[in-house]
């Protein structure tokens, strides 16, 4: 698709290829690219047509915060830092761009190369409103004569008395230092107490992060765990089928196991990567799927996967399985809800869910789901015991709703373990597509070490109930199903 664009740019008129370049930031980048990098050869792909497409919906005021995440060598740094800012003022002079790299040499780099495109014949052309003032045009700075800017500088650099409508954050962490503590939080604490608050206005300016993954609590993984961020996550060989959006009412199917960019990484590139690098390492940079170095214990390929569940049997049971907030104060905890079709040694994960919520707001679930799921069938709605768990439980008998209270008696990797063997030898299924499938995989691949395990927890109680042996959950209702 990316080859059939490019085609057409071909014996158009100036004045209709200015048009398309004004109007179109892949197109745009696509002409920059022998500006700010002489000597290379641009390789189309979709995956920038899905860079360009999410960076112009910030640009739109469609998205106000936004994570890219994609492998090193992936066109992000001239996508986002160069073209990017460079394409904002053109259309815009006036926006205030901050831009951030771990190193001040990196945030040099960038800002040189924003600089030689915005000098360039082609860019004074395009955008004949925008020009560089004499007054502020330097290495870390450059001023538009409406008194707009891009200010590029490195984390932990000072920004006293900077504010802006545009944060672009680029590659925050060196590699080497994600796996320091100390290091990953002295970067969540610049973010919050010195970068954030040089926005203009919280509520309506933008913020993006584009990143390679380092580590499960890296700056994305921290945002990941607050509302508002919309992630574009693109790893080197697909996990999964996906469908990406690289423009308005376009996407692209992207299949299991397909590369991101073939004439780039090509498969023995990429094995000869993971092998140097080592697994975690590749999982974290190139599938931007960080695992902790004690989790893993289940396998993301244990899984088989189903286009449609299967047709109802007799014998089959459908179970609805919550774990519940510690409690209902607690509104940084997430609850969450796996319901599983089960038959004989086989089950089906048919939905999970995974929200904040406090406790009203879990109690409309509680009964939403529940509704949902329950007909004339072998059906089940278990709930961990503990917490706002407790309280849910009274307040649904009440309502009528029949549920089974569990206290586990093991710790949770005993009671995962105890999956493992049926999960490896492929009796769980999962949905080949599903929207809650990136998070579901996130935790459970870095079970134990993950820093949530809610999920993990309600698909083993799910399990547990599946196939349990008589007595060994107990039941605090008057009627089980």
């Amino acid at each position: 698709m990316s080859e059939a664009r490019t085609s057409l740019l071909k014996g158009l008129r100036p004045c209709d290829l200015d048009a398309i370049f004004r109007k179109d930031l892949y197109s745009f980048v696509q002409r920059a690219f022998p500006i700010v990098s002489a000597g290379d050869r641009f390789q189309p792909n979709w995956h920038i047509e899905a860079i360009a497409d999410a960076l112009t919906r910030v640009l739109d005021g469609e998205i106000k915060r936004l994570i890219i995440t994609v492998p090193p060598r992936s066109l992000k740094s001239i996508c986002a830092s160069v073209a990017f800012p460079a394409f904002v003022l053109g259309h815009d002079p006036t926006r205030r761009i901050i831009c951030v790299s771990y190193s001040e040499g990196l945030a040099r780099k960038h800002a040189n190369d924003f600089r030689a495109l915005v000098r360039s014949p082609f860019y004074l052309n395009l955008f004949r409103s925008t020009r560089v003032s004499a007054a502020k045009d330097t290495e870390l700075e450059v001023m538009t004569t409406a008194r707009g800017f891009r200010y590029a500088t490195s984390v932990g650099g000072t920004l006293t008395g900077r504010g802006g409508n545009l944060l672009i954050i680029d590659d925050p962490m060196k590699p080497q230092d994600a796996h320091s503590e100390n290091a990953r939080e002295n970067l969540k604490q610049w973010y919050a107490n010195t970068l954030v608050p040089r926005l203009d206005s919280k509520a309506d300016d933008a913020i993006i992060v584009v990143m390679q993954r380092l580590h499960v609590d890296d700056l994305v993984g921290h945002l990941l765990e607050q509302d508002g961020w919309t992630e574009l996550r693109l790893p080197a060989i697909a996990e999964t089928d996906d469908e990406v959006r690289i423009g308005e009412d376009r996407v692209y199917r992207r299949r299991v196991g397909e590369l991101l960019h073939p004439t780039r990484d090509s498969e023995k590139v990429l094995a000869d990567l993971k092998h140097t690098m080592g697994s975690l390492d590749f999982a974290a940079q190139y599938q931007q799927q960080p695992v902790a170095p004690s989790g893993n214990l289940i396998k993301w390929s244990w899984f088989p996967l189903y286009d449609s569940p299967p047709a109802w049997q007799s014998g089959d049971k459908l179970i609805v399985s919550w774990d519940t907030a510690m409690s209902a104060s607690e509104l940084a905890d997430y609850s969450a809800c796996v319901v599983l079709q089960a038959r004989a040694e086989t089950v089906w994960i048919l939905d999970v869910l995974r929200e904040r919520l406090d406790y009203p707001d879990l109690r409309r679930r509680a009964i939403e789901l529940h509704r949902r799921w329950q007909m004339p069938r072998s059906y089940s709605l278990v709930i961990e015991e503990k917490g706002s768990g407790m309280s849910l439980i009274q307040d649904l008998k009440r309502e009528g709703v029949h549920a089974i209270g569990v206290k586990p008696t093991q710790d949770k990797v005993l009671r995962m373990s105890a999956h493992t063997a049926r999960i490896e030898a492929g009796s769980v299924y999962l949905p080949r597509q599903a929207g809650w499938l990136d998070d579901f995989r996130h935790e459970l691949m870095a079970f134990p070490a993950s820093k949530h395990k809610d999920q993990v927890d309600a698909l083993t109680q799910a399990l547990d109930r599946a196939f349990t042996t008589k007595g060994r959950i107990r039941c605090t209702t008057v009627r089980c199903y």
